[in-house]
């Protein structure tokens, strides 16, 4: 009896890590994906850097109610996945929603993005922002086009200076 009890205990403070720990945490309904759906989606986001993980929802309400997240309980109704990412606040909305869109019978439920709990509504508008390369290049040419058009400018009045030269 003991030993179920410590390792629930175990899985609970795995959980309290996990949420403290991560940056972007989404919870989902899986309810009516087969084995390979489940399957292709776990790949998915492991390529992402995002760890999947089903709970018991009791022993995940134990783990909110440790780091003061109790507002994730009612989403706790039904088979729910969590996504954790450390890295990538982005990554596992983009995949989750990419796959929902494909797979209507996953969910979204909620999430907690850096400590705030997010709508459904505010994952999918993340989902759908550029990646971070995709940002940093449209920077990129931001910052660069007054150079270029300077740059075209000059070459212009060069030019034209030639041809009144000539």
């Amino acid at each position: 009896m003991s030993n179920k009890v410590e390792s629930k205990k175990q899985v609970v403070s795995e959980i309290t890590e996990k949420l403290t720990s991560s940056k972007s945490t989404i919870l989902v309904d899986y309810r009516g994906l087969n084995v390979a759906d489940m399957t292709e989606l776990r790949k998915q986001l492991r390529e992402a850097g995002v760890d999947f993980r089903v709970y018991k929802n009791t022993l995940v309400r134990r783990a909110t109610a440790e780091v003061d997240m109790t507002e994730l309980d009612e989403q706790l109704i039904g088979p729910t996945a969590i996504a954790f990412s450390n890295e990538d606040v982005v990554a596992p909305a983009k995949v989750l929603n990419s796959f929902a869109k494909e797979n209507e019978a996953l969910e979204i439920k909620t999430g907690v993005i850096e400590g705030n709990l997010v709508s459904v509504d505010e994952i999918k508008a993340l989902a759908e922002l550029p990646s971070q390369e995709g940002l940093l290049s449209m920077l990129l040419s931001v910052l660069q086009a007054p150079m270029r058009n300077f740059a075209l400018a000059t070459k212009a009045v060069a030019e034209q200076k030639e041809e009144e030269g000539a």
